[in-house]
């Protein structure tokens, strides 16, 4: 079932409101203190996703599907690179602006109301793009795919984590990750270099999540009673998903 941006904006909304949430998350998977994260790249992952980048001082990156703008900004906090953010949901970037403003980041951060498919940013604008754990979201994959390589400089580079099915046959997994096969999109997507690998300590590290939010009291708190109802879910499947790290690089030449 796809979830629209209305429905991630209330989502978004109880997060900010949260911060049994956010401690939860950034303690288990291990995150800086000043990132606010809403997806499941922990700490660990964040390093490897940022040496896969490359980022720079003065380059751009494109946070795309950013949420709250957690990563792209501590990325920016690390390397001196700029983030272009784009999110569907208005309050998320709304949050992320006003992050940035507290930050002190607001001249090295842009953020926009987008989609996964239809940036709005320029052919050639950006040095490198970041998809975390959002790919899965878009209608359909090939043409946020496409999307990536269209605003991306010659030479750029695309980092994507998110899940793959273990058997793209098992009907327990959502249709939705079953049709991720970046090994096989993103070469027909434009992209050369191609290179997914599964991420074993990623999962487990999500699972210690999931197991321990079913653990707490969230009485009043409608994030974290969406954690848990999320909790359920994700662990009837969880070992039907891989964890993969996806990069490529956008051609020097050809389209």
């Amino acid at each position: 079932m796809t979830r629209s941006a209305a429905e991630f904006d209330r989502w978004y909304a109880d997060r900010i409101e949260s911060p049994v949430a956010d401690e939860l998350v950034r303690r288990v998977l291990g995150l800086p203190p000043a990132l606010e994260s809403t997806s499941l790249l922990g700490g660990a992952g964040l390093d490897e996703v940022v040496a896969a980048l490359g980022p720079r001082d003065g380059r751009v990156l494109l946070d795309l599907a950013c949420g709250r703008g957690g990563y792209g900004l501590e990325i920016a906090r690390r390397s001196g690179c700029r983030v272009a953010g784009v999110d569907f949901s208005a309050v998320a970037v709304e949050h992320a602006r006003r992050r940035a403003q507290a930050l002190g980041m607001a001249d090295r951060a842009e953020f926009r109301v987008g989609e996964l498919t239809c940036t709005g940013l320029s052919t050639a604008s950006v040095d490198a793009v970041l998809v975390v754990d959002s790919i899965q979201f878009a209608e359909p994959i090939p043409d946020a795919l496409r999307e990536c390589r269209r605003v991306l400089r010659p030479g750029g580079r695309l980092v994507l984590t998110c899940w793959e099915a273990v058997d793209a046959t098992d009907e327990r997994v959502s249709p939705r990750m079953r049709q991720v096969d970046l090994l096989r999109q993103l070469p027909r997507a434009g992209f050369a270099d191609v290179e997914v690998t599964g991420k074993p300590a990623w999962h487990k590290a999500e699972r210690a999540l999931w197991q321990e939010a079913l653990t707490i009291d969230a009485g009043g708190d409608l994030a974290m009673r969406s954690m848990r109802e999320e909790a359920q879910r994700v662990l009837a499947t969880f070992d039907g998903l891989r964890r993969v790290l996806a990069t490529a690089v956008a051609p020097r030449s050809g389209p």
